[in-house]
């Protein structure tokens, strides 16, 4: 886990969820990384119950959901593992006034441009928005950053894009799955 000193205040609270270990990213409002990791599930639980006490005010959770896209391979245990941890994520956000599920179809398509995406592509895509990794003398947007937690940003930021800037200026509901 990394957080900065100095953090400013949370944002988005976003994750990629997997079936013993999750990616996990707390967004600032300019969707800069200030607190992140990849946690095992029973710890991060725990750290969602503290980070909606912690920062009540912290109005957005965004967590990817698992989908099917009939490639006709069945589904393991894994995946099923998977969607009881995001169940039990998603209950203990019913605090969290906007919460939604992010769908990895809408994550390529959102930051991408295109379906076929894969995770480099993904990461160079946020890199090129928002700056390179840096170094451990001159640290950039995503310093620390590796594997999962990228997409654990990406599911933020494509929060962002799809359910925020679309509607600044309105009133945003909650949605649910």
């Amino acid at each position: 886990m990394r957080t900065l000193v100095n953090a400013e205040k949370p944002f988005i609270f976003a994750i990629d969820p997997g079936n013993v270990e999750s990616g996990w990213a707390i967004l600032n409002d300019i969707l800069r990384p200030i607190e992140f990791g990849k946690t095992n599930n029973e710890i991060l639980l725990e750290k969602i119950v503290t980070h909606n006490f912690k920062y009540p005010d912290a109005p957005h959770f965004a967590i990817e959901m698992v989908a099917h896209y009939g490639t006709g391979m069945p589904a393991g245990k894994t995946v099923f593992d998977t969607c009881v941890w995001i169940g039990r994520f998603w209950q203990v956000t019913g605090c969290i006034p906007h919460r939604q599920v992010i769908y990895r179809k809408d994550e390529k398509i959102t930051l991408c441009g295109n379906m076929r995406a894969k995770d480099a592509n993904i990461s160079q895509a946020l890199r090129d928005r928002f700056g390179e990794k840096g170094t451990k003398a001159h640290p950039g947007w995503f310093y620390g950053v590796s594997k999962d937690v990228w997409s654990a940003i990406a599911v933020g930021v494509a929060y962002y894009d799809m359910y925020l800037v679309s509607k600044e200026g309105k009133n945003y509901e909650a949605n649910t799955f």
